[in-house]
């Protein structure tokens, strides 16, 4: 399965998994170093991601004299 056929819940369960390994510790440096690097490449693709998923929904919110209709998202806890 190529990166782009995977889902946001695939590449995150794969980052939590790999952020799970790195804070255990007791890896060789070579082995940690190899993670950081995976964990910042499923990083920047879960926000690639959330970016496209963004742009979609604010594309769906647009009013009809095509501006946008600026809303909080309901149920955003940031």
């Amino acid at each position: 399965m190529s990166v782009e056929e995977r889902t946001f819940e695939e590449l995150f369960a794969e980052l939590e998994e790999t952020v799970r390994r790195l804070e255990g510790g007791e890896l060789p440096l070579g082995e940690s170093l190899a993670l950081f690097e995976r964990s910042t490449a499923l990083a920047e693709q879960c926000n690639t991601l959330l970016d496209r998923a963004e742009l979609r929904v604010r594309q769906l919110m647009q009013s009809a004299d095509g501006g946008l209709a600026d809303q909080p998202f309901e149920g955003w806890q940031g």
